[in-house]
Order: C-alpha cells, then sequence, then structure tokens
C-alpha cells in the first residue's frame, strides 16, 4: 500500500455531511470513527456496527487523522484546489 492509498478512501464533499471527511461512497464521517477507536471500540466491533465499511476504511481514517495532525493541510478540495487548510 502506498502512502496516498489509505486517503484515497476519504473523500470531502460540501453536498455530504457539511463538508467533513467521510469514507467514499457512504455519509460515515472519519470523526465517527476516531470517536469510536478513542472509546475503546475495536475494528471488527466497528465493522459490525457499519457494515458497509471495510477493515481498509478504518486504518484510513486513522491515517488521515495522522496526516492533519503532521502536516495540518492535507485534503484537497473538490474544486481541484491544492490543499485546504485544516
Amino acid at each position: 500500500m502506498n502512502n496516498r492509498e489509505p486517503l484515497d478512501r476519504i473523500t470531502v464533499d460540501p453536498d455530504v455531511m457539511v463538508g467533513k471527511p467521510v469514507i467514499v461512497k457512504t455519509r460515515i464521517p472519519v470523526a465517527l470513527i476516531l470517536k469510536l477507536m478513542g472509546q475503546g471500540m475495536r475494528s471488527d466491533e466497528i465493522l459490525d456496527e457499519y457494515p458497509q465499511l471495510e477493515a481498509a476504511d478504518i486504518e484510513a481514517a486513522a491515517a488521515y487523522a495522522a496526516a492533519v495532525v503532521e502536516r495540518e493541510d492535507v485534503f484537497p478540495t473538490p474544486a481541484g484546489d491544492e490543499r485546504v487548510p485544516v
């Protein structure tokens, strides 16, 4: 898996969840996945609760959070701008 691949599972669209980062083809926010993980929920429990997710989506959420913390400006906009400050 290359460095970009996990982030390809996440999208930002102003018409979906008010532009919050979500897992592609879902309305499940990255923040929700991170919150559940932070509350101690295991990946298999999250997958049971949200069957439309895959294990790679959970990994992508963690990778996205790490990239945001590390760089503070990681996600391209839907309009194609280079980066969106977080």
